[in-house]
């Protein structure tokens, strides 16, 4: 090959080099720009869809919502009562009915100043009564049982002292207790 020959063919692939560099200089940017621009798009439209989905569940959601508040409400945990005095005398009124039924022998009941806890009004009655284990036991099986829910607080129970049988001169034992607690109860918001 003669000189010339060889410049042109020097010459063609310098050429072909300096479009090579100026393509790849624009071309490569271009390109990894295309795809991270096509990456981050369906990211995007991954959080969208995923956002429409969370929202088209609010309606759901917010119907179950209140199907459970009603399903709660339904359920009578708390005392119908409007003021602390009505629900204090209804649950005085319960726990005599539930001493009554077991065969207790009621000596009082106290209603105590209510008071707010965590957004509840805690109603509770001093109970004071005498009765066997026997039913002592279904006294309180009772009240658990009841509606609204009740909660027993502060048992105390203590013996009868027996009585001194005249004919022995023996203390006779005696199967009866002196038995307080409390019964508290709650209410919905602060009592009026």
């Amino acid at each position: 090959m003669s000189d010339v020959g060889l410049k042109r063919w020097l010459a063609v692939g310098l050429l072909l080099l300096v479009v090579a560099v100026v393509v790849f200089a624009l071309l490569v940017p271009l390109v990894t720009a295309g795809i991270q621009n096509y990456d981050e798009k369906n990211d995007l439209l991954f959080r969208l869809q995923r956002q429409k989905t969370i929202a088209a569940r609010e309606s759901g959601v917010a119907e179950n919502l209140a199907e459970v508040k009603q399903q709660f409400e339904d359920q009578g945990y708390f005392t119908t009562s409007s003021t602390e005095a009505l629900a204090s005398a209804e649950l005085q009124n319960m726990v005599k009915k539930a001493v009554s039924e077991a065969g207790g022998q009621l000596s009082s009941t106290q209603g105590l100043p209510g008071k707010l806890e965590d957004g509840f009004f805690r109603v509770a009655v001093r109970v004071r009564m005498t009765a066997s284990m026997e039913t002592l036991s279904s006294v309180l099986h009772n009240i658990e049982n009841a509606v609204p829910v009740l909660i027993i607080e502060q048992l105390d129970a203590t013996p009868i002292r027996g009585v001194r049988n005249r004919t022995t001169n023996k203390v006779d034992t005696s199967l009866q207790l002196n038995i307080s607690f409390q019964v508290v109860t709650f209410m919905r918001g602060q009592a009026q």
